[in-house]
């Protein structure tokens, strides 16, 4: 029940006040629905997830169920399971003294009881709120039965004088201490199989036992647990038992269309309010960014069953941007806009957030993001320019002549760090270019016109059609026979 009257401090004043005790798991499920009915958004936050993840989350809630959020890195798994103390009433009453956090009608430790058997109506109660209701244990193979369950607690016993046999001796784990609380464990398949056998009957009766204490303790906690399906090969796995006892088992997945990702990726990202206004991004730079991610999990020198993470395209947003502001500084100007030029800097953001296969190992890191970034140019740039393969066909015309004819003769270098005035200067002096921005991207700010035009050279060199090397910061657009020949050439 949500009381707006957390000041009651008494059980007598409790009872009076009209309070009905229930499980954790009617909380979430009547919450839930009066959220829905309320129309009040649910998981905020969570983007992508609207048609497939939530709404089994949902029906496990409506169903009383624990669950097993599966899915690969940077799949929002831990923040659905915080996200779940919004559906928990704001204040639950507890009865102090007692050494778990339970309910004053309905004591559950022998202590809790003795003090409502010899304060009655006077015993003194607290109020929780939900934001304290959530527990989160990140699974590690270091973790013992002590550290979730309990044990009994030699000093506690000396201290008070109490015999190793008597139950006031014990000192509860994690799991007894979330009682009527939301408990997450993070990454399950890396708890010792010896560990997760303790969790049966916490799961399917609600006692534990400590150093042979059996103790029936109804425990009322909604349990979340994440997995990562690498785990269940590589590292370890969720012993059969206890996955039968996890009543639901939830998979998550990665953003599935563009829009989607660049939400996420933009909702995440911590850019200072000076970053935002030193540094604009136009849209042709930043759906590359985000087409990164993309390209990477289809790549074959990434191991697919690792996955890439959503955290690839956030990092690499902050050190597009930092690249951006580096420059300002340098230059010693107020403003400037995104070059793909400045994706060079987010090798470091690529490096570290993949696995890499054999021939990936071969390649080296570097040289995957660098690859990475021109696939995705190469798969972005058909979306806003004539696609150069359907051009061979001779099914659209030919608007890239007049440049390719002039790299036959010239060549023009960009540099991540060059003036504003210098990279427009650069760019205009390449023939035919202007034009086809002009041509293919009427309605363009002015500001994003110099990207356009670097578009343009970076997508005829992914499609072959111009020479392209890259030395440090600098990159290099000219003939491509000559570039074939160039031993700076990186692709």
């Amino acid at each position: 029940m949500s009381t707006d009257s957390p000041s009651i401090d008494t059980l007598g004043a409790l009872r009076a006040s009209g309070y009905t005790p229930r499980s954790i798991a009617s909380e979430l499920r009547a919450n839930l629905i009066a959220a829905m009915a309320a129309g009040t958004p649910l998981f905020e936050g969570i983007i992508g997830y609207d048609d497939t993840v939530i709404p089994e989350v949902q029906r496990a809630i409506l169903a009383g169920h624990s669950m097993n959020l599966l899915g690969l890195r940077g799949q929002a798994k831990t923040r659905i399971a915080r996200g779940m103390t919004a559906l928990l009433d704001e204040w639950v009453p507890v009865l102090l003294g007692a050494p778990l956090p339970e309910d004053p009608l309905n004591p559950i430790t022998p202590q809790g009881r003795a003090i409502v058997e010899e304060q009655g109506d006077k015993a003194p109660i607290a109020w929780l709120h939900r934001d304290d209701r959530y527990v989160e244990k990140l699974a590690t193979p270091d973790v013992s039965v002590a550290d979730l369950i309990g044990d009994i607690d030699p000093i506690k016993a000396a201290n008070e004088g109490l015999d190793y046999s008597d139950p006031r001796a014990l000192h509860f784990g994690l799991i007894p201490r979330s009682h009527r609380c939301i408990f997450a464990i993070n990454e399950l398949p890396d708890l010792q199989p010896r560990i997760q056998v303790a969790l049966f009957n916490i799961l399917q009766e609600g006692d534990i036992q400590i150093r042979g204490f059996q103790m029936r303790l109804a425990l009322d906690i909604q349990f979340v647990f994440t997995a990562n399906p690498e785990d269940y090969t590589n590292r370890g796995a969720i012993i059969t038992p206890l996955k039968d006892r996890i009543q639901s088992q939830i998979l998550t997945h990665y953003p599935s269309s563009m829009e989607d990702s660049m939400a996420i990726t933009d909702q995440e990202a911590h850019l200072d309010a000076a970053q935002r206004e030193r540094v604009a991004i136009p849209s042709m730079v930043r759906r590359v960014l985000e087409r990164i991610a993309f390209e990477a999990r289809e790549s074959e020198h990434i191991d697919e069953r690792s996955g890439v993470s959503a955290r690839l395209t956030i990092s690499a947003l902050e050190h597009l941007v930092a690249a951006g502001e580096l420059r300002t500084l340098r230059n010693g100007s107020d403003h400037t806009h995104a070059r793909f030029t400045d994706l060079l800097a987010v090798v470091p953001a690529v490096n570290g957030k993949v696995e890499l296969v054999y021939e990936g190992e071969q390649e080296g890191a570097a040289g995957v993001a660098l690859s990475l970034v021109r696939r995705a140019i190469r798969r972005e740039f058909p979306a806003v320019f004539p696609d150069p393969e359907s051009i061979k066909k001779g099914k659209v015309e030919d608007p890239y002549q007049p440049i390719v004819a002039w790299f036959n003769r010239n060549e023009v270098s960009l540099l991540k760090d060059q003036t504003e005035e210098e990279y427009r200067t650069a760019l205009a002096g390449v023939s035919g270019l202007e034009s086809v921005v002009d041509k293919y991207c009427p309605n363009l700010p002015k500001g994003e016109r110099p990207a356009a035009m670097e578009f343009v050279l970076h997508g005829l060199a992914g499609f072959n059609e111009i020479g392209q090397s890259i030395v440090g910061s600098e990159v290099t657009f000219g003939d491509l026979i000559g570039n074939l020949f160039d031993p700076t050439e990186d692709d």
